[in-house]
């Protein structure tokens, strides 16, 4: 790789402490830039089929934002992405509450989570490495935690996520990352995410309550409006009168991706196809799950990069993860990490353009 870091102040803390944005950029010219403060990738510049770059990342031009009223955007999510139910489980028959802060349940750590700390920065081997201390106790969370990102943009236009983690006493780990992207471009007018044409490649996805909470069950997308195994435009299915669209207000739900049990192989998990500007985005990871967020709760409220509203449905997420309220579902793919093991996941944004 050739990547070339540069880092820059991009504000103040409210207790004093300074936070920095990082800029990545590669050989083709591709442009990643990435705050300390919660991990946030607020930029990510592409181009498209004519060779014209835009920034496909939504988020904010500004500290301030990013602080009170961003729903997560390019944030770190951590100690556990998604929801756990109550915000309750059983760990070696001892019982811990978590705090709620979704409705009766807990979102993505908490708050704050570790989208909103400022994570130790170093520049090492052409990437940027993140490095935080979670403290036993924090959020409810049992265990010291040590956890470690390595963000990397390769040559061929892959934003690189490696996650690391250790911990003293046994608790639930499932870190992620969060960036909303648009394909159009996330700061100019833009538009919603509706034309994107996705493909997942899971035969299975996970059902919700009207808490988006798991019903226990992987259920088969035959037959559904999430059956993605082929490419469809996100917008053709979208308002079909179906119990799971209702409960998630369109796409919110985590998919099954199709791996041998046990592999920890990186393979592609998703694929969006932005037809007009040509922009091709690919998830790759090694994590069991994919949770695809079809932007349902951006009400034009927040005012973004450029001056841009991010209106109904104007960005989507892919985030690789473990399944949601895993710590309550025996059944699910375990998210318990133990002393003297080591957590480690990698997943890749892979960008390219369609001819």
């Amino acid at each position: 790789m050739h990547t070339d870091i540069t880092r820059a102040p991009f504000g103040t803390l409210p207790d004093g402490a300074q936070v920095s944005q990082f800029t990545l950029t590669n050989a083709a010219g591709m442009i990643v830039k990435i705050l300390d403060f919660g991990g946030i990738i607020t930029q990510i510049h592409v181009p498209d089929r004519a060779g014209q770059f835009a920034d496909v990342a939504l988020g904010f031009d500004t500290l301030e934002p990013y602080l009170k009223d961003s729903p997560y955007f390019g944030a770190l999510i951590g100690r556990y992405g998604n929801r756990i139910a109550k915000g309750r489980f059983t760990l070696d028959s001892r019982t811990y509450q978590l705090p709620v802060n979704n409705g009766e349940n807990h979102l993505h750590g908490g708050e704050p989570g570790f989208d909103k700390v400022l994570w130790q920065a170093a520049v090492e081997d052409g990437s940027l490495v993140l490095r935080h201390r979670s403290a036993d106790g924090e959020q409810g969370y049992p265990g010291n935690l040590e956890a470690t990102v390595r963000y990397s943009l390769s040559d061929d236009n892959e934003i690189v996520v490696r996650f690391q983690a250790t911990t003293d006493q046994p608790t639930p780990v499932n870190l992620t990352q969060h960036s909303y992207f648009n394909l159009h471009g996330a700061a100019g007018p833009g538009g919603d995410i509706l034309d994107h044409v996705l493909t997942i490649d899971a035969d299975r996805f996970v059902p919700i309550d009207t808490g988006a909470i798991p019903l226990g069950e992987l259920s088969p997308v035959t037959g559904t409006p999430f059956d993605f195994r082929k490419p469809r435009a996100i917008g053709e299915r979208i308002e079909q009168p179906d119990k799971q669209l209702r409960h998630g207000i369109g796409y919110d739900h985590c998919w099954v991706l199709n791996r041998t049990p046990g592999s920890k192989a990186l393979q592609r998990a998703a694929h969006v196809l932005e037809p007009a500007s040509g922009r091709v985005l690919e998830l790759w990871t090694q994590e069991p799950g994919v949770q695809f967020y079809s932007g349902n709760f951006l009400d034009s409220s927040l005012t973004g990069k450029g001056g841009r509203q991010y209106e109904f449905r104007s960005g989507l997420c892919l985030e690789p993860e473990h399944f949601p309220d895993s710590p309550n579902q025996p059944e699910y793919p375990s998210t318990i990490l133990r002393p003297g093991e080591i957590y480690a996941t990698e997943s890749r944004f892979r960008f390219s353009v369609e001819k």
